[in-house]
């Protein structure tokens, strides 16, 4: 347990919350100072969500004690917690979009002019200050829809600041968001660290997570494993104590056979978006496509897999003709697509974990037009089992898994139609650094096996660790096809900005 701490902002000590028989947090402790930004980390079901949502007011915990500025509070929901000083700023925050951006900061508690009437003058002028004290432009009147999500989320920061929250706590708050959105919401979270506040700030980023913050707690498994200055120690001894075990190799790349062409990419083009794209991808190999954010890659695997149209070019698999725009006939001739978004793309999550992995195989596994649920889950079973789902029975929702477990059952989904092609967007995005490992193990097992994988990845250290080929995309042309040899980080950004000339 950390050491206690006077004038501490939060303190919680051998907090313990069960749903059922399932043990979500069991002796989890941490110490939150303010004018610090406090990072936590842990692999996907190390209870960092659960901690979040009892500070928040949302669950009520077991056992334990919860101090706030070290008074004891129990918060019953959370309205209290708001109310106590606790802001929670989500990956993805829920405004209402029909009201400008003023009224969703003063949203109950907008300012009365004479005759009890909204002085919107006033709201909107301290819409301008708060703003300005963040260091951001945006338009107080302005309407919400449409609005990036970071300025969303600057938007929950604003309101907090006007309920003067001295704790706020960050969960997974850059997941959604671009280089340069991300640099200002540090910015701001600097700001607020410097007038005294304390931030909590959840990622499974660690470049983020030791670029921002001044101390790291490790979760795992409900429990609190250690609390570090982020000056006195590093990435991989974090890794280490999140898995609970040295972490050598996340990319754990084994040789493959290498056999003929699968894929045939010839000639594609669509118009705007990317221009004469050809490549193969071989049976065994893992070919990386790299780029940067807005380069095309995404789209060249949605128009190859039949997602979207193209105005030109050929698509064939083992040597036959893929018609294009026709996702059903690349399934049938042997291919796979993983989506990047798991949640909304990949996974029906108010279904069952049997009733996902089936769900492209249901019309083989029905009988006189009736598919049972015994059915789905004999047909399941063996792919959740290798996958090591993490799920005490098929028949679990996929909306209450781990974002890790979620992307093993979109994968083996897939897998259950027994693909001669695996296209994968983002194959680890969002989930923690153990279960990157095991999904990279899996994809060194399957090309060992003669799949061929086409991996996209906006992770360069991804696509260097697990391609045997990188093929690099620059406004939506090829500009490098690099042996795994020869890529390195340099090579492939020569080649992402235009830089490097084509290797075809």
């Amino acid at each position: 347990m950390p050491e206690p701490s006077a004038g501490a902002t939060l303190e919680l000590r051998d907090v313990r919350k069960t749903f059922g028989a399932v043990v979500a947090l069991d002796s989890a402790s941490l110490v939150v100072r303010p004018g610090s930004i406090h990072g936590l980390v842990g692999e996907n079901g190390a209870g960092k969500s659960t901690l979040v949502k009892i500070v928040a007011g949302v669950h009520h915990r077991d056992s334990g004690d919860l101090l706030l500025e070290g008074r004891s509070v129990d918060f019953s929901s959370t309205a209290e917690s708001k109310a106590a000083g606790v802001a929670v700023i989500y990956q993805e925050p829920t405004l209402f979009p029909d009201l400008s951006v003023t009224e969703n900061i003063f949203m109950g508690r907008q300012p009365l002019a004479g005759g009890r009437r909204i002085d919107r003058a006033a709201m909107y002028a301290e819409a301008e200050r708060l703003f300005t004290r963040l260091g951001v432009r945006l338009d107080p009147r302005r309407p919400a829809e449409g609005l990036s999500i970071a300025d969303q989320q600057i938007i929950e920061i604003a309101k907090a600041i006007s309920l003067d929250a001295r704790l706020l706590i960050m969960d997974e708050p850059t997941a959604a968001l671009s280089g340069v959105e991300v640099d200002r919401l540090f910015a701001v979270a600097r700001s607020l660290r410097d007038e005294g506040r304390a931030l909590i700030f959840i990622s499974h980023r660690f470049d983020e997570v030791f670029s921002l913050c001044d101390t790291v707690t490790v979760m795992r498994d409900g429990r609190y494993i250690a609390t570090h200055p982020v000056a006195q120690t590093s990435v991989d001894q974090t890794v280490a104590l999140m898995v609970g075990r040295e972490v050598g190799d996340l990319f754990p790349k084994t040789p493959a056979t290498i056999g003929e062409p699968v894929l045939s990419v010839e000639g594609l083009t669509t118009a705007g978006v990317f221009h004469d794209v050809g490549f193969e991808v071989r049976a065994g190999e893992i070919v990386g496509l790299a780029g940067l954010v807005g380069a095309g890659r995404s789209e060249i695997a949605r128009a190859v897999f039949g997602v979207d149209r193209y105005d030109a070019g050929s698509v064939r698999l083992r040597g036959r003709p893929v018609p294009p725009h026709n996702p059903r006939a690349a399934i049938r001739a042997g291919m796979a697509f993983i989506p990047e978004d798991r949640r909304k793309q990949g996974l029906v999550t108010n279904a069952s974990v049997a009733r996902n992995v089936a769900g492209v195989i249901r019309s083989s596994l029905s009988r006189a037009g009736l598919l049972t649920p015994r059915a789905e889950s004999r047909a399941a079973g063996p792919w959740a089992g290798r996958l090591e789902v993490k799920t005490g029975a098929l028949d679990m929702d996929a909306a209450t898994m781990s974002g890790g477990n979620q992307q093993k059952v979109v994968i083996a989904k897939w897998l259950a139609t027994k693909p001669s092609l695996l296209i994968i967007d983002e194959p680890t995005r969002g989930i923690d650094v153990g279960t990157k490992a095991e999904v990279h193990r899996l994809l060194s097992e399957l090309a060992g096996e003669g799949l061929a994988i086409l991996m996209i990845s906006s992770e360069l250290p991804e696509v260097l660790g697990m391609a045997d080929r990188v093929l690099v995309v620059c406004e939506g042309r090829l500009t490098a096809d690099i042996d795994r040899a020869d890529a390195t980080p340099e090579t492939v950004m020569k080649a992402a900005t235009r830089a490097l000339e084509t290797h075809r």
